[in-house]
């Protein structure tokens, strides 16, 4: 049974519960719903959530573990001798996982019958040929083990799925006869609905925690497994990003640096950009613009806001780049020899974060007490003196926040990158030639037929982590300025 039908099956039988709840408590009062602690609704809620809740999460615990037993058994039926140089436990298991699927498309697409794909005796080169006649990746001739590894967790898996299902709807039906049993006139069931409704919340406030260290382990994990195939001082000190994934499963040179020189340097040119503009077009929006123009021109700057990335990407491929070439190029200073550099990835990026900044900012600058400016003004000085002197100062550490709310925003931008800046990995101070930064190269590391267990994906990793940890230091930082300033003036 598909998990779609599976699904919806569970979601019938708490309706069924809901239905049979209701009414059995109705018909415990006598059909005088008066006579009841609750509503009836409450009763049959009582049920639907008995039925729906354990049944969902036993099913969503089942899809969980299941993956992680099923490869804990048929790793162990692979010998040593399956794992080549440069290779792993995860690589083969990815294939096996591969096969396993491939027998079942190859089945369903009738190139191989049931019984040949369970044989134990099958022969690999029958299978393998079987596998590439129904469409399937096969990235080389199956071996005895590792096919016969790929049948025991085909089976396992049909296995297991059909357990599931069994012992799903059990817990469903025995959810849903429980809740119609409670159901009698006395039955407290609004307390026991607001209380599992109340846990529920609670479980979806959890989501965002849960799913955060999710993130984190599954960057910690693979990160360490790269670093088992290459050495990690080499990828923080290294001088040069030249991939070449071969021999000790490591690549030739696989040096961070000129990627984080890259994301630091376009990253500079869009807050070079970003930050005068957002900060005047701020302080005039705050101080200056009447409440006309301020209600007509703050939406229209905040439309930058909800433009798409990869708008900005081409904008800057496509009338910047030129536009930049016919300035600084062969034609005119010959210092840019073609449209992708750091300067039009900057530029553009920087006209992203403009709304950005100057939103920030105007709200910080609005945060200053009325009686600071009162103050200054009393004391005879003009708006300009009290705007340079007394409003700037108290908003500048709201306004330094929102810079370095503003840079992680850039550190974390891809698409302008992508199209802009170019994918060259070099160590450069000339903004006219092109560069990559650490979050193209991880597009194109994990872009293509590449296994989620190989070094060409699992670098993507190393330089996820590196990247989070730096966009988490400049969060921190920027939130602990905020906080201080609000301290202070709040």
């Amino acid at each position: 049974m598909s998990l779609l039908w599976l699904s919806l099956l569970i979601l019938a039988l708490s309706l069924a519960g809901f239905v049979l709840g209701r009414r059995r408590a109705l018909a415990s009062a006598g059909g005088d719903s008066r006579l009841l602690h609750s509503l009836p609704v409450y009763y049959g809620s009582n049920a639907f959530l008995k039925s729906l809740v354990p049944a969902a999460g036993l099913l969503i615990l089942w899809m969980l573990a299941q993956p992680l037993v099923i490869d804990n058994q048929v790793s162990g039926m692979i010998p040593e001798s399956e794992i080549s140089e440069g290779s792993s436990m995860g690589l083969v298991m990815s294939e096996v996982r591969r096969i396993a699927d491939g027998l079942d498309a190859a089945v369903a697409a009738g190139t191989i019958d049931a019984d040949t794909a369970d044989a134990t005796s099958a022969d690999p080169q029958t299978i393998t040929q079987a596998l590439k006649d129904a469409g399937q990746v096969v990235t080389t001739d199956l071996t005895g083990p590792v096919l016969a590894a790929a049948q025991a967790y085909r089976d396992m898996k049909i296995g297991s799925n059909l357990m599931m299902t069994i012992a799903v709807l059990i817990v469903g039906v025995a959810g849903a006869a429980w809740g119609t049993m409670e159901s009698g006139r006395d039955f407290r069931a609004r307390n026991v609905v607001e209380q599992g409704i109340l846990a529920i919340l609670i479980a979806a406030a959890s989501v965002a925690i849960l799913t955060t260290v999710g993130i984190i382990l599954s960057l910690v994990f693979n990160t360490v497994e790269f670093f088992r195939l290459y050495p990690a001082a080499e990828f923080f000190t290294l001088l040069e990003w030249a991939p070449s994934f071969s021999g000790r499963g490591g690549a030739s040179s696989l040096g961070i640096l000129p990627l984080l020189w890259g994301t630091i340097y376009i990253s500079i040119v869009a807050l070079l950009v970003a930050v005068p503009i957002g900060l005047y077009s701020a302080i005039y929006l705050s101080e200056y613009a009447t409440p006309r123009v301020r209600g007509i021109a703050k939406p229209l700057l905040e439309i930058l806001a909800g433009i798409p990335t990869i708008v900005y990407g081409l904008f800057a491929l496509l009338t910047i780049g030129p536009m930049l070439v016919s300035v600084f190029g062969n034609e005119g200073l010959g210092w840019m020899g073609g449209g992708r550099s750091v300067m039009t990835a900057g530029i553009a990026m920087g006209i992203m974060l403009i709304p950005f900044v100057s939103s920030l900012s105007d709200d910080i600058i609005n945060a200053v007490p009325q009686s600071l400016r009162d103050g200054s003004y009393g004391l005879g000085a003009t708006r300009s003196e009290t705007i340079r002197q007394v409003v700037l100062p108290a908003a500048l550490p709201g306004i330094v926040g929102a810079i370095l709310l503003a840079a992680s925003r850039a550190i974390g931008e891809t698409m302008i990158v992508v199209l802009g800046a170019g994918a060259a990995a070099r160590l450069s101070l000339n903004p006219f030639e092109a560069m990559t930064t650490v979050t193209a190269k991880i597009v194109s590391q994990l872009t293509g037929d590449s296994d989620f267990a190989s070094p060409e994906a699992l670098v993507a990793f190393a330089l996820g982590i590196t990247l989070f940890v730096l966009t988490l230091c400049l969060n921190v930082f920027a939130l602990y300025i905020v906080r201080k300033y609000r301290e202070q003036y709040e």
